[in-house]
Parts: C-alpha cells; structure tokens; sequence
C-alpha cells in the first residue's frame, strides 16, 4: 500500500498546484472572452461597424479556458456521468468496474494527445488565424513561436497552432489526473485511504 500511495504522491501534487494555476488562467481566459463579445456587440450593434478580430478572440479564449478547465472538472468529478449501476452494486465491484472504465479512458486520452500534438505541428498548425495579431514582427519573437510577420510592420498573425495547443495540453492533463484516478481507485480497492477531491459546498458555489 505504501508503494501505491508513493506513486499517488506525484501526480496528485502535480494536480493539486498546477491545476489551480489552470483555474486562475480559465478564469482570465472567461473575463478576456466576455470582454471581446462586449466591445463586438458594442461595435455592431450601437456604432453598425463590427471589428474583424473579437469573434475569433473569443473562440481563442473559449479553447483555453477549456483546456484548463476540463482537467479540473475530470479530476472533481464534474463531467456528466451515469453511475446508477456503480453505486448498486457491491463497493468491491463498483470500484473495479470503476477501475476498468479509468483504464479505458487513459487509453483514450493516450490517442487524444497524440491527435492534439499532430494539430499542434501537422499541416493544419502552419496556418494563421485571419483576425489576431500579436506584436514582434523583425525581432524574432513571432519566428521563435512560429508566427507569420504581416509586411514589414510591426504585427504578426497568430498561428492555428497556438489555438490547438490548448487541446493538446488539455488532454495532457486530463491523463495525468487520469493515471491519479486510476491510483486512487485502485488504493480504494484495495482497502487504503484517499483523501476526497469532492469540492466542498463553499468551493462548488464559488465555481
């Protein structure tokens, strides 16, 4: 038991901290997307001359909050789950029911990060987004990340790549709290102790 607790002990440290790093960021990501379809709604519906870049912004911002979010619910137990069957039938079994349903899912996950990384560098990667532009162009920022200078300004496009990052890194966490779910059950079944990643009431309300 104390080897399994000792292979817990990583991962559930890896997710403790950096998954509170990804909430902070979710909740910029939220603040910054709201913000883009304000000034979009302002502009094409007060002033009827809507900008080219808040739409696309926003679906920037959308992909990132839910990269960092999705890790986050996964490992509280948010996402949409039938567990009639787990709960009536014997802890024992429900556990290794659970276990075996863990265990597919990492190999799930496994093919997802393989997909996010092949978007990240594929074909598809070394297009540009149409709207967004960072600055940097000529001092080697934007070549350094892989971003299309526009003439000789000082702007670069934000490649698509940047947007499928935040798939890939999804998924990523999304296996490492996949691999402590799978510790976690199995020390449960075992007969060990686990502390509960259930949100308190406070927590839940909050989020």
């Amino acid at each position: 038991m104390a080897f399994l607790h000792g292979l817990l002990w990583p991962f559930q440290t890896w997710n403790d901290y950096v998954l509170r790093i990804g909430r902070a960021i979710s909740l910029v990501a939220i603040a910054l997307m709201v913000l883009a379809i304000l000034i979009q709604v302002f502009f094409r519906y007060a002033l009827n001359n809507a900008l080219p870049w808040p739409d696309e912004a926003a679906r920037f911002m959308m992909l990132w909050m839910t990269g960092f979010m999705a890790p986050l619910a996964y490992r509280q137990g948010g996402f949409v789950a039938i567990d009639m069957l787990i709960e009536a039938l014997p802890k024992a079994i429900g556990s290794a029911l659970s276990l075996c349903l863990l265990i597919i899912s990492g190999f799930v996950l496994v093919m997802a990060v393989q997909i996010g990384w092949g978007e990240v560098t594929g074909f598809s990667g070394k297009f540009a987004t149409s709207s967004l532009f960072v600055p940097g162009n000529g001092s080697g920022f934007c070549e350094a990340l892989g971003a299309k200078g526009v003439g000789s300004g000082p702007w670069c496009r934000v490649p698509r790549s940047w947007m499928m990052l935040s798939f890939f890194l999804g998924m990523s966490f999304m296996l490492i709290v996949n691999i402590e779910m799978v510790l976690r059950t199995l020390i449960t079944l075992l007969g060990g102790e686990v502390r509960d990643l259930t949100p308190s009431d406070a927590e839940a309300l909050v989020e």
